[in-house]
């Protein structure tokens, strides 16, 4: 899993709330186990018109947005049923980090096992980098997960709060695999111990 220190990017306003994780991937994008090519179906049913073409009045259709790295969304961002393609999506498209007031216990779960910053802020927090994202190519935030801070195009800076633990995962890349792997050494010693001690197992 890549590193999450500090992030650069253009952030895309999406003022929606409840935006469920069918919403994020329809069910139709589920058929693979894969975690790469899902990009294409983020938002899919918002992205394209019924006939296939692209709406270009979706915000991550418009020219602006297209390359943003930051959602800035509005409350129980990843509501809906469990499936981990929604962050799988995400990602894939090239977001890194979701800012809203609120997620939904699972969907915010499975961000941190698959790369992806899920910041909480308060609702007058939420209104001034939704109105930052409103910029279009201007709308650039940095967000530090090191110093815990958002800072806005105009300087201005937001801190938030996340467990100890999950931020040093993302701040070291570390997924469920990794955490396990930072432990072989100790793993391999009770092999071994295991192994002499009990030679009949």
């Amino acid at each position: 899993m890549d590193k999450f220190v500090k992030l650069t990017g253009v952030a895309a306003p999406l003022p929606v709330v409840n935006i469920d994780t069918d919403m994020i991937i329809p069910k139709d994008y589920l058929k693979t186990i894969k975690r790469t090519g899902l990009g294409k179906g983020l938002f899919a049913e918002a992205r394209y018109n019924e006939d296939g073409s692209v709406n270009p009045d979706f915000v991550l259709n418009k020219p602006a947005y297209q390359n943003a790295t930051i959602l800035v969304a509005g409350d129980n961002f990843g509501c809906g049923s469990s499936r981990e393609h929604a962050p799988w999506a995400l990602l894939d498209f090239g977001i890194r980090c979701v800012i809203s007031t609120s997620f939904a216990d699972i969907f915010y779960n499975n961000c941190f096992k698959n790369g992806i910053l899920p910041i909480v802020v308060s609702q007058e927090d939420l209104d001034k980098l939704m109105d930052d994202a409103s910029r279009g190519s201007n709308a650039i935030l940095t967000v530090d997960l090191e110093a815990q801070e958002i800072t806005g195009p105009d300087g201005g800076r937001i801190g938030f709060e996340i467990d100890a633990f999950r931020r040093h995962c993302l701040l070291n890349g570390l997924d469920d695999i990794g955490l396990t792997l930072e432990k072989a050494p100790a793993i391999d010693t009770f092999e071994k111990q295991a192994a002499t001690s009990r030679p009949w197992a």
